[in-house]
């Protein structure tokens, strides 16, 4: 399996992911070509071999034409429709820039077809989301692992004025990934980059077992007094079609509180981030019925899930011990079904069709508005999915 690591010592942009792709081999020719169909006049990628601490690397810079106009989502997703951009760049440039919406409208509490995109929506922005769609889909990299994410310290001046950095749009993409401490005075991870590696990326963690083939070196455009300005792109093979991780079950027994908090506390802890919260009915001291509450997290989120039990529950103690997970390879994925779009993830099995499971709100939501059993519509979901 074709696996990628991205080295964040310096943060992540747009511009640092498209040159360590092109570093790492990813034709500059046909990144260009599908670009330049966007319809954005003059729009070129042109890559200069640079030194950033001596260390050599490939910067990215987007030429175009003079403009100035804020779009909105629909203005770009129609440019990508009428692109010659393959099915999967296209799909792919989408859920970057939906990312990127989704996390505007929270911010400025509006709606992703409202929100504006003000950097995000200039050319060059658009030229490095959808060169880094169009890359990553030419790397063919089935499962991409990256570091913690430092974000920078100190101030940066957006649209909306003079932000503490991580920028409140970068903030929002980076929930749930966990971040590296840097003290280093400027924005080292931009909202670009952050889109980027909330919709690509499968884990985060140190490099995963791997035989490197390729390594390429994207350039930022600053230099640091601190440290070289690149983000490190590994490529390599593994040999397992699945995947390992460190995980912690942080678990704790109840017999002296009512079901409504127990729902409580099970609700605090999936919107902190828990990957599974389940409780078991159990048998304590004096034969008195109780509750097995159980939390599976990653590392980062153990003491936050340990507060809420604390806070939200009457337990006294918890237990926690680490576990290994493997897990299948999955990719997000969306269907068309006669009532719509559906995401959704694939899983990849060697030997064995890939499997299709459909998010369960996509259906509920097309099943109420088309007055249709719930089942009918993941039928639908998981056939268009079959060859």
């Amino acid at each position: 399996m074709k696996i990628a690591y991205l080295d964040c010592a310096s943060g992540i942009s747009g511009d640092m992911t498209l040159g360590a792709l092109v570093d790492a081999g990813v034709d500059l020719a046909v990144l260009n070509a599908g670009i330049q169909t966007l319809g954005l006049p003059g729009v070129r990628l042109v890559a200069t071999p640079v030194k950033k601490k001596g260390f050599r690397a490939t910067q990215i810079t987007v030429e175009h034409e003079p403009e100035h106009k804020h779009r909105h989502l629909h203005h770009i997703t129609a440019m990508i429709d009428g692109s010659v951009l393959s099915a999967p760049q296209k799909d792919l440039a989408h859920r970057i820039f939906r990312r990127l919406a989704e996390a505007e409208a929270k911010v400025h509490n509006s709606t992703i077809e409202k929100v504006h995109f003000h950097e995000v929506g200039a050319v060059d922005s658009i030229a490095d989301i959808v060169g880094a769609a169009i890359g990553w889909d030419l790397l063919g990299a089935q499962r991409i692992v990256c570091s913690p994410v430092p974000t920078g310290s100190g101030f940066v001046e957006i649209a909306h004025g003079r932000c503490a950095i991580p920028a409140p749009a970068t903030a929002e993409l980076l929930k749930g990934i966990p971040l590296a401490e840097s003290r280093v005075l400027c924005e080292l991870t931009t909202p670009t980059g952050a889109a980027i590696l909330a919709t690509l990326v499968n884990s985060f963690g140190p490099v995963p077992a791997m035989t490197i083939q390729r390594i390429g070196y994207g350039s930022g455009q600053k230099d640091l007094e601190e440290q070289a300005n690149l983000l490190r792109l590994l490529v390599g093979e593994t040999a397992d079609q699945s995947s390992d991780e460190q995980l912690w079950v942080v678990e704790t027994n109840l017999d002296d509180i009512s079901g409504e908090v127990v729902g409580h506390a099970i609700a605090q802890l999936w919107t902190a981030g828990a990957l599974d919260v389940y409780a078991t009915a159990i048998q304590m001291k004096k034969n008195r019925p109780g509750i097995l509450l159980s939390v599976l997290c990653p590392a980062e989120l153990v003491a936050a899930v340990e507060g809420i039990l604390f806070r939200e529950t009457t337990t006294l103690g918890i237990r926690r011990h680490a576990v290994e997970r493997r897990k299948l390879r999955r990719e997000p994925h969306r269907v068309t079904t006669p009532w719509g779009a559906v995401e959704g993830k694939l899983a990849h099995l060697d030997g064995q069709p890939s499997r299709f499971s459909p998010e369960f709100e996509d259906c509920r939501r097309i099943a109420e508005q088309h007055g249709l059993p719930l089942q009918t519509v993941i039928d639908a979901a998981q056939a268009a999915c079959r060859p």
